[in-house]
C-alpha cells in the first residue's frame, strides 16, 4: 500500500480573520464558549454519576454524550484559540491528520449514541412495562460499546484512505480547523475511493441513523396522542424534547456539512462551528434547562456538597 507525503506536508489554517482585533475578540469569546462547554460537560458528568436517582439507562446515555461532547470541543477549540494568537497558523500533517481522525471518530460517536438515545426513549414510552427488562445494564453497556467501537473503525477506514493522498501545495485550508471537506479540495491526486467512503460512512451513519430516529419519534410521537390524559402526553413531550433539540442541532449542521460538495465559504465555517463549537455546548443547556429531573439531581448534589463543607 502506498503512501502519500504525509510526512512532509505543512498545512496553513486560514482561520475566521486576519484582523488582529477581530481575533482577540474572537479569542475571548472561544475561549468563554470553551470553559462554558467543559463545565457545563463536567456537571452533567458529575450528577448523572453522583446522584441516584439518574442512575437510569436515559441518563447513563446521557453521561456519555457529555463526555463524547467535552472531548470533541477539545479537540477543535484549544488549537482554534492557538491560532487566534499566533502570527503563523501553520498545522503539520500528522497534527491535521490526526484533529481530522478525532473529528470523524466524535461525529460517528455522537451519531451512534443519538440513535441509541432514541431507541431508549423508544421502549420507556412505547413499552413502558418491559422497559426495565428491555433496557437492561448488559444491553445498555453492548449499545454504548458498539457506538464507540464503530466510531473508532469509521475514523480508521477514513483516516488510512486520506493517507494515500498527495499534497502538492500551496496547502491552504479555508477553515478554522482540519476537517475531511476543505483539506480534500488540496489533494493533487484522485479522489475518489476516500470521497465514496465518506458518503457511504455519511448514507450508512447519518441518513441510517436518522431513519432509525424518524421511526422511533413516530412511534412515540402516535403513542403520546393516543394518551387520553394531558399530563401523560406534557410529560412525554417534555421528556422527548430535550432529545429532539439536540438531534436537530447536531443533524442540522454535521450531515449537511460532510454530505454537500466543499467550496471553502463562509456558509460551510458556519456549520463547522455548529456542530463542533456550538452543539457540545448548548446540550448539558438544553438537557438540564428543560429536564425536571436534572435540575433536582443537581439541586440535591449542591446541597450535599454543601453540608459536607459546612
Amino acid at each position: 500500500m502506498e503512501v502519500g507525503n504525509i510526512t512532509t506536508v505543512t498545512f496553513v489554517l486560514l482561520g475566521l480573520s486576519n484582523n488582529p482585533q477581530i481575533q482577540a475578540l474572537l479569542f475571548v469569546l472561544f475561549l468563554g464558549i470553551y470553559l462554558l462547554t467543559i463545565l457545563g460537560n463536567l456537571a452533567m458528568l458529575l450528577v448523572t454519576r453522583a446522584d441516584s436517582h439518574l442512575h437510569t439507562p436515559m441518563y447513563f446515555f446521557l453521561s456519555h454524550l457529555s463526555f463524547l461532547d467535552a472531548f470533541y470541543s477539545s479537540i477543535i477549540v484549544p488549537k482554534l484559540l492557538e491560532n487566534l494568537l499566533s502570527k503563523w497558523k501553520t498545522v503539520s500533517s500528522v497534527e491535521c491528520f490526526t484533529q481530522i481522525s478525532l473529528v470523524i471518530f466524535s461525529g460517528a460517536t455522537e451519531t451512534c449514541l443519538l440513535s441509541v438515545m432514541a431507541y431508549d426513549r423508544f421502549q420507556a414510552v412505547c413499552h413502558p412495562l418491559l422497559y426495565v427488562v428491555a433496557m437492561n445494564k448488559k444491553l445498555c453497556t453492548g449499545l454504548v460499546v458498539a457506538s464507540w467501537a464503530i466510531g473508532v473503525g469509521t475514523s480508521l477506514v477514513n483516516s488510512i484512505l486520506l493517507a494515500q493522498q498527495h499534497f502538492c501545495g500551496p496547502n491552504l485550508v479555508r477553515s478554522f480547523a482540519c476537517e475531511l471537506p476543505p483539506v480534500l479540495l488540496l489533494t493533487c491526486s484522485d479522489p475518489y475511493v476516500i470521497v465514496a467512503s465518506n458518503l457511504t460512512t455519511m448514507a450508512v451513519l447519518g441518513l441510517g441513523t436518522f431513519v432509525l430516529l424518524l421511526g422511533s419519534y413516530t412511534r412515540i410521537i402516535m403513542t403520546a396522542l393516543g394518551i387520553n390524559s394531558a399530563t401523560g402526553r406534557r410529560k412525554i413531550f417534555s421528556t422527548c424534547s430535550s432529545h429532539l433539540l439536540v438531534i436537530t442541532n447536531f443533524y442540522g449542521s454535521g450531515v449537511i456539512r460532510y454530505m454537500t460538495p466543499a467550496s471553502g465559504s463562509a456558509l460551510e465555517q458556519v456549520l463547522s462551528m455548529q456542530y463542533s463549537v456550538v452543539t457540545p455546548l448548548l446540550n448539558p443547556l438544553i438537557y438540564s434547562l428543560k429536564n425536571q429531573e436534572v435540575k433536582t439531581a443537581l439541586r440535591r448534589v449542591l446541597a450535599r456538597k454543601l453540608r459536607l463543607t459546612l
